[in-house]
Formats: C-alpha cells, structure tokens, sequence
C-alpha cells in the first residue's frame, strides 16, 4: 500500500444512503490500514445505557475520588464485548532509537493519539491519574483486505482530517455535521446517489 492510500488516523464519514445501517450517520477514526484491511473505531455513537462507573464497577475496578467519568461509545459491531480506550498521549517530538517504545497493549494512531486495550489504563482512569482526554469504545469496525477501499469507491465513505472536538467532544449527535463542515461541505446537499463524469 501506497503511504499516500493509508487512512490511519483519518475520519471516515458515512454517505447519506450508507449500505449498512449500523454505519448511518456515523464517524469512525481509522486506528490502524494496511493491505491487510482496515480498523476502526466510531467516534459519534454513545452507548446510553452503560455508564463509565457501572463498567468499573463489573471489572471490579476500584474508583478513586477523582475518577474521570469517560464516554462509552460503541465502537463497532466486532467485538462487542472488548474495549478500546482511545485517548491523548504525550507527543514525542520525533521517533528516534531514545523515544520509548509504547506501553503494552497501546496502538500509536498519530502523534499525540492512540488505542490501549489493557485493564491498566481504565484503573489509571478510575485513579484520576489517566490521559487528559479519553474516550471508552466497546467493539470495532473491521475491514478486510480490499473492502473499505470498495465502500469508498461506492460512495460509502468521505475521508476527513481528525480533531480533538470530534474525537472527545460531548456532542455526539452533532459530530457527523461537524465533521463534514470541517472539510466545507453542506450536509444538507449530500446525494446518497453516486455519480460519474
């Protein structure tokens, strides 16, 4: 795969008349592309009914006083039941042979951003002690080798740069708009109809 074809750490943004219904209105942050296929997480879907101190409470996790209450979002219809923490990190300046390699368990996405999925970082979270900004996605989106490039063809797919606001904003309802907008382009006159010139 080209360096210029790789969508990590971009936002795909569904197509009005997207396909699959699971997908309608959605923004995923692509973590992780290759030849090998592709892998998300939604970033506009909270999951009302789970709670962050609820999830602690089934894992047994003890909650300090200065817990950080974090979305729960679903993530994708993979897995349902596993959990992807997305969350800021400390930027290092440049990839060089001194940088630390990243800790176990956590997916450097772009510089500043990455996925954990171990248990440590939900009792740094339950701590206070955590990332600045986190978010708690059950399940993925998943791609195999050639598929997400063949939705984007279909016109499923609007590629879009990320940003803090639509990665951790509170707005979830509103963040499909936004993430179009970003890129200057009016919601309101999306076709779901494909088009050829």
């Amino acid at each position: 795969m080209d360096q210029t074809d790789n969508l990590t750490g971009k936002l795909l943004i569904a197509m009005p008349g997207m396909a699959d219904p699971r997908f309608d209105r959605s923004v995923v942050l692509i973590c992780a592309h290759s030849d090998d296929g592709a892998m998300g997480l939604v970033v506009n879907r909270p999951l009302r009914e789970l709670q962050f101190d609820e999830l602690l409470g089934q894992l047994d996790i003890d909650r300090g006083p200065s817990v950080q209450q974090i979305a729960v979002r679903f993530g994708g219809p993979v897995e349902p039941g596993r959990g992807f923490v997305l969350h800021n990190t400390e930027a290092a300046a440049s990839r060089d042979e001194d940088a630390p390699e990243p800790p176990e368990g956590q997916l450097a996405i772009a510089p500043g951003l990455a996925m954990t999925t171990t248990r440590d970082i939900l009792e740094e979270l339950a701590r206070g002690s955590g990332p600045s900004q986190a978010v708690l996605a059950l399940g993925y989106a998943g791609w195999g080798p050639g598929q997400l490039e063949g939705e984007m063809l279909a016109n499923g797919w609007l590629t879009a740069e990320r940003s803090d606001a639509i990665l951790f904003g509170a707005d979830d309802d509103a963040k499909w708009a936004m993430a179009l907008r970003q890129m200057g382009v009016d919601p309101s006159v999306l076709s779901a109809a494909a088009g050829r010139a």
